[in-house]
């Protein structure tokens, strides 16, 4: 499995985008910031400067069903937020 997991499209993030050159990414929650940074100027052919990370914990889940109350947990994960340098942009939706 590679660094990047997937971009994070949301309103806020495509408003960062345009404003701040900054751009989110669910990734790979053993990966540090230097391999994150490559992995994004090697997919996207940009130059990187600046990746700042935020480890996610998952929430505690609970329901009721026929069978009981079944509880569980959302999975970890880890966000990155990459600020692109210069005139550097990433347009997620060209392949659509």
């Amino acid at each position: 499995m590679g660094i990047l997991i997937k971009p994070i499209v949301t309103e806020k993030l495509t408003t960062e985008g345009e404003k701040r050159n900054c751009y989110g990414f669910i990734v790979d929650r053993d990966a540090n910031k230097l391999q994150i940074k490559a992995a994004v100027e090697q997919f996207y052919n940009v130059s990187v400067k600046d990746v700042n990370t935020i480890n996610y914990h998952g929430k505690k889940r609970s329901r009721y069903t026929k069978a009981g109350m079944v509880k569980g947990r959302s999975n970890h994960y880890k966000k990155a937020y990459v600020t692109l340098a210069g005139d550097d942009k990433i347009d997620f939706y060209a392949n659509i």
